[in-house]
C-alpha cells in the first residue's frame, strides 16, 4: 500500500516534466490525478455538483489550453497543483458572480460514513459524522475571504505558499487570512457547544 501510495506522489511531482515531454500521452493523467480534488473544491465554493461538474471540466480545458501554448521549459517549471486550484477558483468566479463557500462535508474517510469505519462503534462513527457535519456548516458561514483561505489550507491540504498563488496574495496575508478564519471557526463551534449545553440542561 505505501509503495503505490509513493508511486502515486512521485508521479504527481514528475507530471510537468512528462507534460513537457508529451503534453497529449499524457494529459489524460493529470486529470486523474486532480480531477476529484478539483471538483471537491468547486463543489465547496457553487453548492451545486452540476456547477462543480462543468467547473472541473472547464478548467481542464482551460488548463490544457494553456499548457499547449506554453513552451516545453515553461511547462517543465510549471507548479502544477496551486496553478490547476487557481485556473479552479478563476473559472467558479467567471460562471457565479458570487460564490459562496456551502457545507459540504470535508474530505476524509468520514465522509464515506458507515463503510468507512466497520471496524468502529456505529455511534462513534455518527458522532465523527455529526461534528464533520458542524464544521462543513461552520466553514460555510465564514467569511468568503477566509473560508476560501482555510478550505486550500486545512481541507485541500495545500501549504501556504500554495495556497498564496492560489489566491494570488502574499504567504504572510494568506496566513492571516487562515488564522483568522481558524479563530472565527473556533469561537463559532465553542458558541455552539455552550448553547446546546445550555439545552440539554
Amino acid at each position: 500500500m505505501v509503495g503505490v501510495f509513493q508511486t502515486v506522489m512521485i508521479d504527481e511531482h514528475s507530471l510537468p516534466a512528462h507534460l513537457a515531454r508529451d503534453l497529449d500521452g499524457h494529459f489524460e493523467q493529470l486529470v486523474r490525478t486532480y480531477q476529484d480534488r478539483l471538483y471537491g473544491f468547486a463543489l465547496r465554493l457553487t453548492g451545486s455538483r452540476q456547477d462543480a461538474e462543468e467547473s472541473t471540466q472547464d478548467a481542464f480545458v482551460r488548463a490544457y489550453r494553456a499548457l499547449a501554448g506554453y513552451d516545453t521549459d515553461r511547462r517543465r517549471a510549471l507548479r502544477l497543483r496551486p496553478w490547476l486550484y487557481q485556473i479552479t477558483l478563476n473559472v467558479v468566479r467567471n460562471r457565479v458572480r458570487r460564490p459562496v463557500l456551502v457545507s459540504v462535508p470535508v474530505d476524509g474517510p468520514v465522509s464515506n460514513g458507515l463503510a468507512a469505519h466497520s471496524d468502529e462503534q456505529p455511534e462513534r462513527v455518527l458522532v465523527q459524522m455529526e461534528t464533520q457535519s458542524h464544521l462543513a456548516d461552520a466553514i460555510a458561514r465564514l467569511p468568503k475571504r477566509n473560508a476560501t483561505a482555510v478550505v486550500l489550507r486545512h481541507v485541500q491540504g495545500l501549504s501556504y505558499a500554495e495556497a498564496a498563488e492560489v489566491l494570488d496574495q502574499p504567504v504572510g496575508t494568506t496566513k492571516s487570512d487562515v488564522h483568522r478564519g481558524l479563530r472565527m471557526l473556533r469561537l463559532a463551534l465553542e458558541s455552539e457547544a455552550s448553547q446546546l449545553e445550555v439545552r440539554n440542561h
